[in-house]
C-alpha cells in the first residue's frame, strides 16, 4: 500500500489594496500629489490671507469687522466695516439663485428628458460655453444691454406691487440695484446648477419613470412626484454650487449694482443700492493705503470661509445624492 500524500492547506493571498506593479505605482503617486496638493494650495491662501489680514482683526475687531457698518479712510483711525457688503453679496447671490434654478431645473429636464440626442448634445454644448463665457464679458453686456431693459422690469414691478416693501422704490432710479445684479448672477450660475442636475437626473433608474408613466402618470406628475424628489439632494447641492460661485462674483456685479458701504439694504431689492465684498475689493484695492489693503485682506477671509463652507455643505449633500459614487 502506498502512503497517503500529506493534505496541503492553501495559503490564503493577501488582498492588495495598494499599486502592485511600477507603473501603477507611478501613476498613484501623481495622482495623489495633484489630490494633496489641493489642499495644501486651499490651507496656503488661507494662511497668507490670514496673516495679511490680522492687523485689521485686531485693529477692528472681529465682530465689528464683520458685523459692522460704514467704510471711512478719512478719518483717524481708519473705519473699516463690510456688514453691508456681506448681506449684500448674499441678497444678490439669493436673488441670483431664484432666477437661475427653475431655468437651471428646466434645462436639464429638456436635455435629459425631452430634446432627441442631436438636439440634447448641442444643447449641452451650448449651456457649457455659457459658463466659459469672461466674467468681464457678462458684466459688460449686463450693463450696456441688460441693465436698461431690467430697469424698466424693474418700474413695471414697483408699479404693481410697489405696496410691498420687497418692491418699493422711493428714489425713482431703477439702474445698479440689486435685482439688476441678481439677474447677471443668474445668467453665470445657470450652467453650474444645469450641469449638476442634468448629471443626477442621468443618474436615475429608467424604470421607475417607466412604471410612473405606464400608471398612467403624465410628464408633468412624473416630474413632480417622481424625479425631482427622487434627484432633491442633488439638486439642492448644486443650488449651494452655483451660490458660492455667486457670491464670490467680482466684475460683474461691480458693472451693475451701487455700492452703498453705511447702511444695509435688507430687502428693498430695486433701489440702487446694495453691496458685494468681492465688488469691495475690486473698487478699493487700486487706491488702497497699507492700512486699508490689510482690510480688504480681511473681507477676503470673510468671504473665503463663507464660500469654502458652502462649497463643503454642497459636496456633501452631492455625495449623498449619488450613493453609488461612495
Amino acid at each position: 500500500m502506498t502512503a497517503e500524500a500529506p493534505f496541503k492547506v492553501a495559503t490564503r493571498r493577501k488582498l492588495v489594496d495598494k499599486p502592485s506593479t511600477l507603473p501603477d505605482k507611478i501613476f498613484f503617486g501623481i495622482a495623489s500629489a495633484a489630490a494633496y496638493s489641493a489642499i495644501v494650495i486651499t490651507s496656503a491662501i488661507l494662511i497668507f490671507l490670514v496673516a495679511r489680514a490680522w492687523p485689521a482683526f485686531e485693529s477692528q475687531g472681529v465682530l465689528n469687522f464683520v458685523f459692522g457698518t460704514d467704510w471711512n479712510n478719512s478719518v483717524d483711525p481708519i473705519i473699516m466695516h463690510i456688514g453691508p457688503m456681506l448681506y449684500g453679496s448674499f441678497l444678490v447671490a439669493t436673488i441670483g439663485v431664484a432666477f437661475a434654478v427653475p431655468m437651471a431645473i428646466s434645462i436639464a429636464y429638456f436635455i435629459e428628458f425631452i430634446a432627441p440626442k442631436s438636439l440634447a448634445r448641442a444643447a449641452t454644448i451650448l449651456v457649457d460655453l455659457l459658463a466659459a463665457i469672461p466674467s468681464v464679458v457678462i458684466g459688460l453686456w449686463g450693463l450696456a444691454v441688460l441693465s436698461p431693459i431690467a430697469a424698466g422690469w424693474a418700474q413695471q414691478i414697483h408699479s404693481v406691487l410697489g405696496w410691498f416693501p420687497l418692491f418699493n422704490n422711493t428714489s425713482e432710479n431703477f439702474l445698479r440695484s440689486p435685482f439688476i445684479a441678481g439677474i447677471v448672477v443668474a445668467v453665470m450660475i445657470v450652467p453650474i446648477i444645469a450641469s449638476i442636475t442634468r448629471e443626477i437626473f442621468s443618474q436615475m433608474d429608467q424604470e421607475i419613470i417607466k412604471a410612473s408613466l405606464a400608471l398612467g402618470g403624465n410628464r408633468e406628475s412624473t416630474f413632480r412626484k417622481v424625479i425631482l424628489p427622487t434627484a432633491a439632494g442633488g439638486v439642492v447641492g448644486g443650488v449651494l454650487l452655483g451660490l458660492g460661485r455667486a457670491l464670490g462674483e467680482t466684475v460683474a456685479i461691480f458693472f451693475v449694482l451701487n455700492l452703498v458701504y453705511d447702511n444695509f439694504n435688507f430687502f428693498e431689492i430695486l433701489e440702487p443700492k446694495g453691496g458685494a465684498i468681492a465688488s469691495l475689493i475690486l473698487a478699493k484695492f487700486g487706491e488702497a493705503t497699507q492700512a486699508e489693503i490689510e482690510g480688504l485682506m480681511a473681507a477676503g477671509v470673510v468671504l473665503f470661509i463663507a464660500t469654502l463652507i458652502i462649497n463643503a455643505i454642497a459636496s456633501y449633500i452631492v455625495a449623498k445624492a449619488q450613493p453609488w459614487r461612495n
